[in-house]
């Protein structure tokens, strides 16, 4: 920058009052002299102007947007929203779910779907009102992963990832469990599906017709998860749109499992009547909070790794629709067998793959990598907080 005293020669600045030094020369030995170097070409206004027309590109452009709406994580974590967000969506689940408690019915209440349907929003609604009413972020829709979808092809190629991963998961821990003796599997009789549609009302089926079930519900499958995410977005949007990102500044690790034990500890309502392990103590709680640490680690990798909540939603429907459907393989003994649960995703089996995955994630550095939001590995400049 030309200071009040200086004054522009070739070359450089020098100050006004002493001799401009006059150019050096060096003899040489032979041959003609050397040539002068080339001068630097002058861009006056008009060029200026011209460049300053040229098109933005997308990544500049999110580049500016995230340099205009940074920080995007918070620098410290906000333990009193934490605190509102935490309170609110517990509270909240156990007051919808209060009727199921107050009848005396249980699960058996015929309400349980509404009810329980109704608990998978709380978090959403204690989301908004934290980032309305308590800590607003500059941009809620980044903090809470909703946008932006850039880069398109990392948002779905996750998707994607959870939509096919999920549902291997869930059939690789029931193989497990077969061979661990904690359920039977009838994959050429299905018998458990036999079952399944007698009891429906279906009558008895013979096997061709019972194989053609069992592959109808196989290629629908991928529908099925996209209407269980509709169900789980109410809860993502909350665990892993705002509650993770919130408690990264612990470090990414302390996230994740904190994020998942809380996860856990908002099913206790469910979990204390029965739901998913059959026991309505604080083992039955203590098993779901473990389970969903596991489970939340992978989901919330999905998070980070795209800076996005939408694979996480999809990996979340993808868990609720696979358990489900995926019976229909297991025997008719083991759907009657209610122990057969721990031989799922839902138990041992499922508690060894989802361990097991996360290690590869941590050996292959995956966890080391972090999605900055709209840009694609190849156009991060330098890291956005």
């Amino acid at each position: 920058m030309q200071r009040p005293d200086d004054t522009p020669i070739e070359g450089g600045w020098a100050p006004i009052g002493q001799p401009v030094p006059g150019p050096i020369r060096t003899p040489v030995a032979d041959g003609p002299p050397a040539p002068a170097p080339a001068a630097a070409p002058v861009i006056g206004a008009a060029g200026r102007a011209v460049l300053a027309q040229q098109p933005e590109s997308a990544a500049d452009r999110q580049r500016r947007r995230n340099r205009e709406l940074a920080p995007i994580l918070p620098a410290r974590v906000p333990w009193v929203a934490v605190g509102v967000f935490t309170a609110l969506a517990v509270g909240l689940a156990w007051l919808i779910a209060a009727p199921l408690w107050l009848s005396g019915e249980g699960l058996a209440n015929p309400w349980f779907q509404l009810i329980a349907l109704g608990m998978m929003y709380t978090p959403t609604i204690a989301a908004l009102v934290v980032v309305l009413f308590v800590a607003r972020p500059r941009s809620i829709p980044r903090l809470l992963g909703l946008a932006p979808l850039r880069p398109l092809g990392r948002t779905l190629g996750l998707c994607a990832s959870a939509l096919v991963g999920f549902p291997v998961l869930a059939f690789c821990s029931m193989l497990l469990g077969q061979a661990m003796g904690l359920i039977e599997l009838d994959l050429v009789g299905l018998s458990g599906l036999a079952a399944i549609m007698t009891a429906s009302g279906a009558g008895e089926l013979g096997r061709d017709d019972l194989t053609t079930v069992a592959l109808v519900q196989l290629l629908t499958l991928p529908l099925g998860v996209l209407v269980a995410s509709l169900s789980a977005f109410g809860e993502e949007l909350g665990w892993r749109g705002w509650l993770l990102p919130n408690l990264l500044p612990l470090g990414t690790w302390p996230a994740l499992l904190l994020s998942g034990a809380i996860w856990g500890v908002w099913h206790a309502p469910l979990i204390l009547l029965g739901y998913n392990y059959q026991r309505t103590d604080v083992v039955g709680l203590l098993l779901m909070v473990g389970w969903c640490m596991l489970l939340g680690v992978l989901i919330g990798w999905l998070r980070l790794r795209s800076a996005s909540v939408w694979p996480a939603v999809i990996a979340h429907g993808a868990v609720n629709a696979a358990v489900g459907a995926l019976l229909l393989f297991a025997s008719r003994s083991s759907m009657q067998d209610s122990g057969s649960v721990f031989g799922t995703l839902l138990g041992w089996p499922g508690w060894i793959l989802l361990a097991a995955t996360a290690l590869i994630l941590v050996v292959t550095g995956q966890f080391g990598k972090r999605a900055v939001p709209g840009l694609r590995g190849s156009e991060v400049a330098s890291p956005v907080s």
